[in-house]
């Protein structure tokens, strides 16, 4: 087993251990279909933008929501924008070096300042403790509801950004904001260039196939159809042709299997790195230059 394999299957059986009966998905695992739950989310935007950090209330099917946003650069509508989602159980707006950021760690603490706008959002459940978050999860819906909701704000995003005569807009997110990446690209299709780092659009896979399955309720596991059903959305990802999407996959993922979440991105140019889920996360330096790779030919 090499080392990408091993903390891969460490993470996931810690994690195992400090979700105990707070598994996903124990309680329900019944939850209405993205394209519903987006359709349905309701979020009141601020008229202008500009650098602080913006805490929203969402009304979407499971009751209100807290997403939130943080304008960390702004240098103005001529230059390029940077939107990024973080990944599951980080605190992005913390920029404590020790903090668990990856947006920090990529566009921030790095000796080369970026020239472009940058925005981090943060998902709906991501400003309480964990125990609150594990509680949540354990509905289908709550987590459905929770990735839906930061679509949705992406959009709004990207609406007051067009609105103020901005051009280039690049989505961005690591895992959990992958997914929300490619979902926002299956929706709405509005940003200039995607970068899903380290997911695809089989997210129902990873709950019920891969080593991260140790974090899914056993009763969940025995009902794949009903997770695969609301959580995978290939279906929809495919139906967009346009050809500005630019994922980063890791060979040795135990989470964001590569053999089974290449299969989304048939087509497109893949850049495949040589980690783990875990490892590839602190590989900065990597995501940062694959990201700005991107930006740079848009």
């Amino acid at each position: 087993m090499n080392k990408h394999i091993f903390f891969d299957n460490l993470s996931a059986t810690i994690g195992a251990l400090a979700t105990g009966k707070k598994k996903f998905f124990s309680h329900s695992q019944e939850s209405q279909p993205f394209s519903e739950l987006i359709k349905k989310t309701k979020i009141k935007f601020p008229e202008t933008i500009q650098e602080g950090t913006f805490e929203l209330k969402a009304e979407t099917p499971v009751g209100i929501l807290d997403p939130a946003f943080n304008i960390v650069k702004w240098y103005g509508k001529d230059f390029p924008v940077i939107i990024y989602h973080h990944g599951n159980n980080e605190r992005p707006f913390d920029f404590r070096k020790s903090a668990k950021n990856t947006f920090y760690q990529i566009f921030v603490n790095t000796k080369e300042e970026i020239q472009a706008n940058l925005i981090v959002v943060r998902a709906p459940s991501h400003n309480s403790s964990l125990k609150d978050y594990q509680n949540k999860m354990t509905d289908l819906e709550n987590f459905a509801a929770m990735i839906s909701t930061s679509v949705k704000l992406n959009e709004a995003i990207i609406s007051q950004l067009r609105s103020e005569g901005c051009d280039k807009i690049l989505t961005s997110g690591i895992s959990l904001g992958g997914w929300v990446t490619n979902l926002h690209r299956s929706y709405f299709n509005t940003s200039t260039a995607y970068v899903p780092l380290m997911a695809s659009t089989f997210l129902g896979e990873l709950f019920i196939r891969s080593k991260y399955k140790k974090l899914t309720a056993k009763n969940a596991l025995k009902n794949p159809g009903a997770l695969k059903k609301v959580l995978n959305f290939d279906d929809a990802f495919k139906k967009v042709t346009t050809p500005n999407v630019f994922p980063l996959l890791g060979r040795y993922d135990q989470f964001i299997e590569y053999d089974v979440q290449k299969e989304s991105y048939t087509g497109y140019p893949v850049e495949v790195i040589e980690k783990g889920h875990v490892t590839a996360a602190i590989s900065t330096n990597v995501l940062r230059n694959h990201v700005m790779g991107v930006l740079q030919n848009i």
